[in-house]
């Protein structure tokens, strides 16, 4: 059994999540601030659908991408000098998780759930909730966006309308993140995606550690700027 949280209760330890399904920790709760933020500072998220509960999950193994791990395939290279790619932060981030909420093929609905929505808006709103938007011609080609507290970056989700407009910006991202100093992007879960790029599976008192020591940074706050050269 897992327990039923009340506003403002506290989440438990990481080791009581059940093995199967795999890291899922507590039901309930909100999606406030407040408890969004202590989520990820312990290394939990919420994933759940319109007819479930807030389902909180802290998985183990952890896929995890180390900025400095990172490799970026030779035929995105090729391809990204094939296409004019323009990458921006912060410019578009409604447009990004709106697209990311779209259902993928083959897929009767999706987790980012109008809830999802509004509480991530009002991070980004924070300075907490950051987009990465890849354009073609003034078009929004494709993005993703994630959590950073301190030196740590937590993806959530990504989408494509352009061949390899995801991936690249997600390779922006990690350089940027390592020009930043940043420790460690959350994966959450193993894909060969993002395998390709050198994100690997650790456990999760591992990534608990990591993220120990990330969290106590000051946060880079307000909206965000690619500074590096973002041609691969």
């Amino acid at each position: 059994m897992i327990p039923w949280l009340r506003p403002n209760d506290p989440f438990p330890p990481l080791a009581r999540a059940l093995r199967e399904p795999n890291g899922l920790l507590a039901a309930g709760g909100d999606l406030s601030a407040g408890t969004l933020l202590e989520a990820y500072r312990r290394g939990i998220f919420p994933w759940f659908s319109d007819d479930d509960p807030i389902l909180w999950w802290s998985p183990d193994p952890r896929m995890v991408l180390f900025p400095a791990e990172l490799r970026v395939p030779r035929s995105l290279r090729k391809a990204s000098r094939a296409t004019n790619f323009e990458i921006t932060a912060d410019k578009a981030f409604s447009q990004v998780i709106a697209a990311c909420r779209l259902p993928r093929d083959g897929q009767p609905g999706t987790w980012i759930t109008k809830q999802m929505v509004t509480a991530y808006t009002a991070l980004h709103d924070a300075g907490y909730a950051h987009s990465v938007e890849t354009w073609v011609d003034g078009e929004l080609a494709g993005g993703l966006y994630g959590i950073a507290i301190g030196r740590a970056f937590f993806g959530e989700s990504m989408f494509t309308r352009a061949d390899n407009a995801s991936k690249v910006a997600l390779t922006v991202l990690a350089r940027q993140l390592a020009a930043w100093n940043f420790g460690v992007i959350d994966c959450q879960m193993r894909t060969d995606h993002l395998a390709m790029f050198g994100a690997r599976e650790i456990s999760r008192s591992e990534f608990a550690q990591e993220l120990n020591e990330l969290v106590k940074y000051d946060d880079i706050s307000g909206r965000w700027e690619i500074e590096i050269d973002t041609a691969l």
